[in-house]
């Protein structure tokens, strides 16, 4: 067994307060994200707009938050007028960052009465690729103006009486990427975004705008770009946002758990440069984070490089999850939580079939995948304040990184609810990791449960014929002893959710 770890909390050390759209999540029109995912018209669960009910019931069950829409790459080549309006004269068209057709059967309004059905909120991006300024304030217009102008009008013909009042708004997408539709320089996006921003802010001046981060840590131009667009747009906008993918293709387990290591990183790294753009302007306004896009992503490509491009919906990015990509995804969001004083926002990418917690089947069944579990855990536990974790544990080298921690873990604090719940990684493959946690500042108190999920197979997986077979339970071994402490012993390459009720 390994050398025993040990975490200190103190309820009056708090990194900052839980914003719930850290939990939020991300539906591009993408593969089967929509047509196929939240859409079937002809499924045996489908409503009366042809919304999937038992995707619907899934997303309600991981308490989705906020949900980005209509992309991603798709985006920077989309005119939102094409999706809005009588489905039957709507254009299709060759949509050219995935290469499929683009029938626009979903568009705004039907985007929108999903996620009231779902519970959830718009993050809406508008197209600064192939467009500019005067699509994404007529845009704004037909969401939140109430009426008496052209475009609001036009949403009331089209049955929608009253605004949809979207108050999140991403100013285009990855617009440093090579790939994108549009792709511009620092100086060339970072001007259009501000203008295009203060336009929409004259439309509604109570939305929040989101400015386009670099496309991943590793892009050449990072932080340079941040840097750049920050100082153009500081005053407009109030997130600049921040992605990243990791996946394991050369099968390098303890590297791959590692990874969060770099992301923790790369958030610190966009803090401070948000931070010498304000100290630069000597701005009082202090730049927040949105990390709209992140995930485990690199199963689906050699797939996706086979399909016929210009079709409908066809199944793109669909990476079938493992569980050491669960442990990888429960370390990103113990990330996110690491920062919840400056990251504020956050889409797992994406909700459903497209690199995704939740698989279906057309006409078939919907299921969840490993990464089901921890995001679930996350948006349903995590919210609270973060405390400041005091851990030392047993480290190891991986190919990438040196002194990686066994122990990934942080805690959040219900202080109304008296409860406090940590969440655990073990990152060690072969052994189970002693855990002493230091709660002395709480005083008394009681575990409700402790939660782990584990599996002896690191590639299982969860498929239509077998949905059950990485799953949670309720059988770990948490401790709380009278001396304040709790005593567990984390299960080799596990995630744990320890659950407390304060006396």
């Amino acid at each position: 067994m390994a050398q025993q770890a040990k975490m200190t909390i103190d309820k009056d050390f708090v990194i900052g307060e839980v914003d719930e759209r850290i939990y939020g999540s991300f539906i591009e029109h993408l593969g089967r994200a929509v047509y196929g995912g939240i859409y079937e018209t002809d499924h045996p669960t489908a409503d009366e707009q042809g919304f999937r009910g038992d995707v619907l019931s899934l997303v309600k069950e991981l308490q989705v938050p906020i949900v980005r829409y209509p992309g991603g790459n798709f985006v920077s080549g989309y005119n939102w007028e094409d999706g809005v309006g009588p489905v039957d004269k709507r254009p299709r068209r060759l949509e050219l960052a995935w290469r499929t057709v683009e029938p626009n059967w979903i568009g705004f309004n039907e985007f929108m009465d999903w996620c009231r059905k779902a519970g959830t909120d718009a993050m809406m991006a508008v197209n600064l690729g192939t467009r500019g300024i005067d699509d994404a304030r007529n845009l704004i217009e037909y969401s939140n103006h109430p009426s008496g102008s052209y475009w609001s009008d036009l949403r009331r013909s089209h049955g929608y009486e009253k605004p949809h009042n979207v108050k999140t708004w991403c100013l285009g997408n990855e617009m440093d990427g090579p790939w994108q539709i549009g792709n511009k320089t620092s100086v060339e996006y970072g001007r259009l975004a501000n203008e295009a921003g203060k336009a929409m802010k004259w439309v509604d001046p109570s939305i929040e705008l989101v400015a386009c981060g670099s496309s991943a840590r590793t892009m050449p131009t990072f932080p340079d770009w941040e840097a750049t667009v920050l100082d153009l747009t500081y005053d407009t906008a109030d997130y600049i946002s921040i992605h990243q993918y990791y996946g394991n293709p050369k099968k390098d387990t303890p590297n791959f758990l590692a990874q969060s290591v770099g992301m923790d990183s790369f958030i610190n790294t966009v803090i401070a440069t948000c931070d010498y753009v304000q100290a630069k302007k000597r701005s009082k306004k202090q730049m927040l984070l949105s990390f709209d896009e992140w995930n485990v992503w690199f199963h689906s490509n050699e797939q996706d490089r086979k399909l016929e491009p210009w079709t409908i919906a066809p199944p793109q990015l669909e990476d079938v999850y493992t569980h050491e990509d669960a442990l990888v995804v429960g370390c990103m969001l113990i990330s996110l939580l690491k920062r919840a004083d400056r990251v504020k926002m956050a889409c797992l990418a994406q909700l459903v079939n497209v690199i995704a917690p939740i698989m279906t089947r057309n006409g078939g069944p919907a299921w969840k995948q490993t990464i089901f579990y921890p995001f679930l855990h996350a948006s349903v536990y995590g919210r609270g304040k973060v405390l400041v974790p005091l851990v030392k544990s047993p480290k190891y080298d991986s190919s990438e990184y040196t002194d990686v921690p066994y122990l990934e873990a942080i805690a959040v604090y219900r202080e109304e609810q008296e409860e406090v719940t940590i969440f655990a990684v073990n990152r060690h493959t072969d052994e189970a990791l002693p855990l002493d946690i230091d709660l002395r500042s709480f005083g008394a108190g009681s575990i409700v449960e402790h939660v782990v999920l584990e599996h002896e197979d690191l590639k299982a997986t969860n498929t239509e014929e077998f949905p059950d077979r990485v799953k949670p339970h309720s059988a770990g071994n948490a401790v709380w002893s009278d001396n304040g402490h709790i005593e567990a012993t984390l299960a080799k390459a596990s995630w744990n959710v320890i659950r407390l009720k304060l006396q």
